[in-house]
């Protein structure tokens, strides 16, 4: 079973190793390193440069991504629906947060390059990407996912959880799990919970 997985903006590729620890042996994982996909970080560039990664897998695929990855994870699905077996979201959204991405940008360009910048990449990088982002819709689309679907989102991500319940509303073939007293980053913070939250997914949709 390939599984991609796709890491959150300040995250890694490390950031699933806990994660996978807890998964079953049969999952054949792959994690690429979104940022370094491609020199330009617009969003648009990233989402080209991992379309183009999925082209290497013959097969359709199975996605799992946090936050930026399951914006990522979202977006490649709406578009090739028929290379994608199932889809996890993890901290999602669909309809990006102006407001929260302006903020952010604001922190950002305060903050030292050497304390925001992280695997190399650049503090204008980061501002760059979440700028690109601000646009980004996906609310009239989501009832054309058809894939089975689960949406997770931690208790505690206050950020997110508004969108993920309203996201399990609007995909038909779609289930929500909370997990409790968790947080945004839950492939790093809770993830014997989320592993098992994901067997049990794929024990019942593979």
């Amino acid at each position: 079973m390939d599984l991609i997985f796709l890491h959150g903006l300040g995250q890694n590729p490390s950031s699933w190793n806990e994660t996978l620890s807890f998964l079953p042996q049969c999952i054949k994982a792959y994690c690429p390193d979104l940022l370094n996909l491609c020199e330009d970080k617009a969003y648009e560039k990233i989402y080209l440069a991992f379309e183009n990664y999925v082209d290497n897998f013959s097969n359709p695929i199975n996605l799992c991504g946090i936050s930026l990855g399951a914006v990522l994870a979202l977006n490649y699905t709406l578009n090739h629906a028929d290379k994608v077996s199932s889809l996890v979201l993890i901290a999602p959204q669909y309809k990006m947060p102006k407001l929260l991405l302006r903020f952010q940008n604001i922190v950002f360009r305060i903050m030292p390059n050497t304390l925001l910048s992280k695997d190399g990449i650049a503090k204008q990088d980061i501002i760059q990407l979440t700028n690109s982002m601000r646009f980004l819709n996906f609310e009239q689309e989501l009832r054309n996912v058809v894939c089975p679907t689960l949406i997770i989102c931690g208790q505690k991500d206050t950020a997110n959880i508004r969108a993920a319940k309203k996201m399990a509303n609007l995909i038909s073939n779609a289930k929500l799990y909370v997990i409790d007293k968790a947080g945004h980053e839950i492939n790093v913070f809770a993830s014997k919970k989320l592993a098992n939250a994901m067997s049990l997914f794929y024990q019942t949709n593979n």
